[in-house]
């Protein structure tokens, strides 16, 4: 698994091959939500040690989704995530519904996969597809986002060695929790501050578009 990954093939890969810790349901409960604007606007990856997969720079573009048919009201406690890429001289997006929990003094993110890459190369035939989130740190400095995922073989590693309890089902290829909002919010407040738990896991860094 790479330590860094600055773009989105391969962050789709990874959400949907194992590489991050799954979880059946949300970090977050409606209380936990707040309004905010940490993520709004357009970010890019940091050219300086990207990894490129594929040509282009990369786009994250974070706004508030709309709550009502007029599309004049905003939900600013929710966020839809559009990833832009170029692959072939074609566009390529896929859309996250995102929301923010602060928890032990710290950032964190909850990942939905709303809509697959609309690239022609993915097939319902080919995946059987669950909806699930994935749980990432997040760290804010002036215009410069830092996000880390949990590393789904340190969970692993603990869950086998019986240091952990928590919901969970397995299988050869990844672990999916199972544990509800109260005990994942648990979870993640007791690893908050352990480099083990997001060392070697995906890691992405974007800086926000001038």
């Amino acid at each position: 698994m790479k330590k860094k990954v600055y773009i989105l093939t391969a962050l789709i890969t990874l959400l949907l091959s194992g590489c991050v810790v799954f979880s059946f349901y949300p970090l977050y409960t409606e209380k936990d939500l707040f309004p905010n604007d940490i993520l709004t606007g357009e970010w890019f990856e940091n050219d300086d040690q990207v990894v490129k997969f594929n040509e282009g720079e990369d786009v994250w573009n974070f706004v508030h989704p709309h709550v009502d048919k007029e599309m004049t009201e905003l939900d600013s406690c929710s966020y839809f995530l559009t990833l832009y890429s170029e692959e072939n001289g074609e566009e390529v997006s896929s859309t996250f519904l995102v929301h923010i929990v602060k928890l032990a003094g710290q950032y964190f993110l909850d990942f939905y996969l709303k809509e697959y890459p609309n690239d022609g190369e993915f097939r319902l035939s080919t995946f059987h597809v669950i909806p699930v989130h994935t749980i990432a740190k997040l760290e804010v400095e002036k215009d410069v986002l830092k996000i880390r995922w949990f590393n789904p073989d340190w969970l692993e590693k603990l869950i086998r060695e019986n240091k952990i309890r928590i919901h969970h089902e397995a299988n050869d290829e990844f672990i999916l929790l199972t544990a509800k909002p109260q005990e994942l919010q648990k979870f993640v407040t007791k690893y908050v501050n352990s480099e083990e738990a997001f060392e070697d896991g995906l890691e992405v860094i974007l800086h926000r578009k001038n």
